[in-house]
């Protein structure tokens, strides 16, 4: 496993990324002062943001429908969280753009090169924050499941 984002799982028979681009931007206004350097104080965070792109061979590794379910998970609306394969956790994003340019297309309209982007958006507040909100939809889901099996028991 190369990256997760949700249930989708980056992989070299997926949508094997070649690229990774991260930025990650840092909030500072400035005041500026009379006969002095300007001031800087710092805000806080900013917009952090990646960006994977690749080239996908469908007859070798995964073809476009890979890049439909992640077409289905930014239609959603929702937010997912990023994971790569080594452990690091980036955090909450959402999809925030894709491309992809199909090329060498054989005689059946079909791709033999597809060049693709993910561009990623981080929506959450915090590390702590995403843990909260996972936290949140782990018990919602433990509640649908408790109420399912206890309409199941007083109906038999």
């Amino acid at each position: 496993m190369m990256m997760s984002l949700g249930l989708f799982v980056f992989k070299l028979n997926t949508l094997p990324y070649q690229t990774l681009h991260r930025e990650v931007n840092y909030n500072w206004q400035e005041n500026t002062r009379i006969g002095q350097r300007p001031v800087s104080q710092f805000l806080g965070l900013g917009k952090e943001s990646m960006k994977l792109s690749g080239l996908l061979l469908p007859e070798v590794t995964g073809g476009i429908s890979y890049l439909q379910v992640l077409e289905g998970m930014a239609e959603s609306g929702r937010a997912w969280p990023l994971i790569e394969g080594s452990g690091t956790i980036y955090g909450m994003f959402i999809i925030e753009n894709m491309t992809h340019d199909n090329t060498e297309i054989n005689s059946n309209g079909q791709a033999r090169s597809i060049s693709f982007s993910v561009s990623l958006k981080r929506v959450d507040e915090s590390q702590a924050a995403m843990f909260g909100d996972l936290l949140a939809q782990a018990e919602g889901l433990f509640n649908k499941a408790s109420s399912a099996v206890s309409n199941f028991v007083q109906g038999v």
